[in-house]
């Protein structure tokens, strides 16, 4: 079959200003969003904005209270809510904040549901106590044996302001690297240990934030130094980790609201071999998992994409579970696998928390189940029930 290349689409002169004046614009916010100015300037540019629609309504002279009053106060608020966060966080003129406490009398779900991402930091570093911890908890979730694919991952500590958006105060990470050669099971390792980490972090107080395409691999690449090799090595994703901060820019906090969301689990959760049908999640035997459905719901994603699905399957019969099969519904090759990674680490401590045994293992096509349908769905790895106590209808 001979496949035919479209003609290339005439670009007219209106794409070409649009495309003139995009580049320096670009180019300015790329470099606002580097220097860590980005977050304070949108809240500047609204205070302006109302400050100047002020002074229009007092020259219409015509309804006051609308033109004229309201929105003076909104400027003003602005303009005094940014300039309090330019003081307090990027000058960092702000009083000493205390050391969160840890949170051991949690279980396993409410550590995993209480977790957030941090998007201000405190300027105290970690205490030695729980940096330790957090090294031994990061060598263990990369050991070789814990792993499911075949190639190593590794964590490196960097204590540096490296250059990342939208947190702010960040000077402490873990900087998930893999082999240069590309391999999908690594990246899908990475998620799943790094986020191992970041629960044993969270049960410590230790607040943390994944960082993907927010973070400049120069500067990241530049605080590894000699423990970075370029021929070897490719940085998958870094991770700020830190004590949380109440401090923190208005814009700053408008995005945790808004990525403070997630879908409904009848659109994360689908039943084998419909795969696009909701999984009946509240009934046996699939009841028995209740909790870790929730728990992965709330699993962190690049840019909240929320690009994991999971399909359950049984038995002949019906009546038993026997996998869930994790998938991405995205062409997404670093970021996607990565989340799917994250999915499994709360569904791994979910289990192990409900005291139900079972494995990971990357499938041959041919055991698979279908894909989701909502998407260019990418197979990831699968969880295999390893008795069916508990887990018969």
């Amino acid at each position: 079959m001979i496949m035919h290349a479209r003609p290339p689409r005439k670009r007219g002169k209106s794409h070409s200003i649009r495309a003139t004046l995009g580049k320096p614009v670009k180019r300015a916010k790329v470099r606002l969003q580097f220097t860590g100015w980005l977050q304070y300037l949108p809240t500047a540019v609204a205070a302006l904005v109302f400050l100047a629609l002020s002074v229009g309504g007092r020259c219409a002279g015509v309804w006051p209270a609308v033109l004229f009053w309201l929105p003076c106060a909104v400027g003003t608020l602005l303009l005094a809510a940014v300039t309090f966060d330019v003081i307090t966080v990027k000058m960092g003129v702000r009083p000493s904040e205390p050391k969160p406490p840890r949170k051991d009398d949690l279980d396993t779900f409410d550590v995993i549901l209480s977790r957030r991402s941090c998007r201000s930091f405190q300027r105290r570093n970690l205490t030695s106590e729980d940096r330790d911890e957090l090294f031994g908890t990061a060598l263990e979730a990369s050991r070789p044996s814990q792993l499911i694919g075949t190639n190593p991952i590794r964590f490196e500590y960097v204590s540096a302001r490296l250059t990342v958006w939208p947190t702010v105060g960040a000077h402490e990470f873990f900087v998930a690297i893999a082999p240069c050669a590309y391999d999908r099971q690594s990246v899908i390792d990475v998620g799943r240990s790094l986020h191992k980490v970041v629960l044993q972090a969270t049960r410590m107080g230790v607040a943390t934030c994944w960082i993907g395409p927010g973070a400049d691999q120069a500067s990241v690449v530049a605080a590894l130094g000699d423990r970075f090799d370029p021929a070897e090595d490719h940085v998958i994703c870094i991770c700020a980790v830190g004590y949380w901060s109440h401090f923190k820019p208005l814009l700053v906090r408008a995005i945790e609201i808004a990525q403070h969301r997630r879908l409904p689990l009848a659109s994360l959760f689908l039943a084998a071999p419909e795969p696009h049908a909701p999984l009946p999640v509240d009934m046996p035997p699939f009841s028995a998992f209740q909790r870790c459905y929730e728990a992965c719901r709330w699993s962190p994603s690049a840019i909240n994409s929320q690009a994991t699905r999971c399909v359950g399957v049984t038995d002949e019969t019906g009546r038993n579970v026997t996998r869930f099969d994790f998938w991405a519904v995205s062409r997404s090759r670093f970021y996607a696998p990565v989340a799917l990674g994250i999915w499994c680490a709360n569904w791994e401590a979910g289990c192990e928390e409900l005291d139900i045994p079972g494995h990971f293992e990357a499938l041959e096509p041919g055991s698979r189940g279908e894909a989701p349908s909502d998407g260019p769905a990418k197979y990831g790895v699968s969880w295999i029930v390893d008795s069916d106590r508990a887990l018969t209808a």
